[in-house]
């Protein structure tokens, strides 16, 4: 089973604060999407469950409006990131985020070999064990990342790196579409010349044989 819907339980409404897509909300319960970004919310699949424009410091719900609140990979682009989080307190007993380990990503070698300006941007942002904490989360459960991984988070690639290659690729990688472009092309260069000489396989042939590969993402669940 999805390990995001497993943690919601059997909570029976459930508000997706940054909600984007919808890609993690479930299908079996009624969902209040909560995203910030018009764009986003056009994006949204036909029979998507409805959005509100709203951010998560100051959302437009109820004390207890729902059972259970969602965060999926959004609390790093909070203006906020303590303020949202006392407001999935306030609207929700139950509270569920999807976040990861910045150090994780500040040492992945995308980062590390290829675009270094990467880190900083990363190690600014708050840690799952930051939230959890903030959370008071009853646990925190380790999600590594299959290599065939198919959604675009931004290590997705660890073990397919010719897909760094591809700008959808990179649009869809917030870390890389806010570092400064031109390092960003530069480490491309550099990675692109590493595959056509085998560099990169060379160096990194022990995640060749791996299954899957822990890149940092925990999902923390409280209450």
């Amino acid at each position: 089973m999805n390990p995001v819907l497993a943690a919601l339980g059997t909570a029976r409404t459930v508000a997706d604060v940054g909600a984007g897509t919808g890609s993690y909300e479930p299908d079996d319960r009624p969902v209040i999407a909560v995203e910030p970004a018009a764009e986003m919310i056009r994006q949204r699949p036909a029979g998507a469950s409805p959005a509100v424009r709203a951010v998560a410091e100051a959302l437009p719900l109820r004390t207890h409006a729902v059972d259970a609140a969602l965060a999926v990979l959004t609390v790093h682009h909070w203006t906020d990131w303590r303020a949202g989080l006392a407001e999935l307190r306030r609207i929700a007993p139950r509270r569920i985020v999807l976040a990861y380990d910045p150090r994780r990503h500040a040492e992945f070698w995308f980062v590390r070999e290829y675009v270094p300006e990467i880190a900083a941007l990363e190690l600014s942002r708050p840690a799952a064990d930051d939230i959890a904490h903030e959370l008071g989360a009853e646990s925190v459960i380790p999600l590594p990342l299959p290599w065939d991984f198919t959604d675009g988070v931004f290590p997705a690639w660890w073990r397919r790196p010719a897909g760094y290659l591809d700008p959808r690729v990179r649009r869809a990688c917030s870390a890389l579409a806010q570092t400064d472009p031109a390092a960003v092309d530069r480490g491309i260069g550099h990675l692109r010349e590493d595959l056509r000489t085998g560099r990169w396989h060379e160096r990194h042939r022990d995640l060749l044989g791996l299954e899957q590969w822990d890149a940092g993402f925990r999902l923390v669940v409280s209450g």
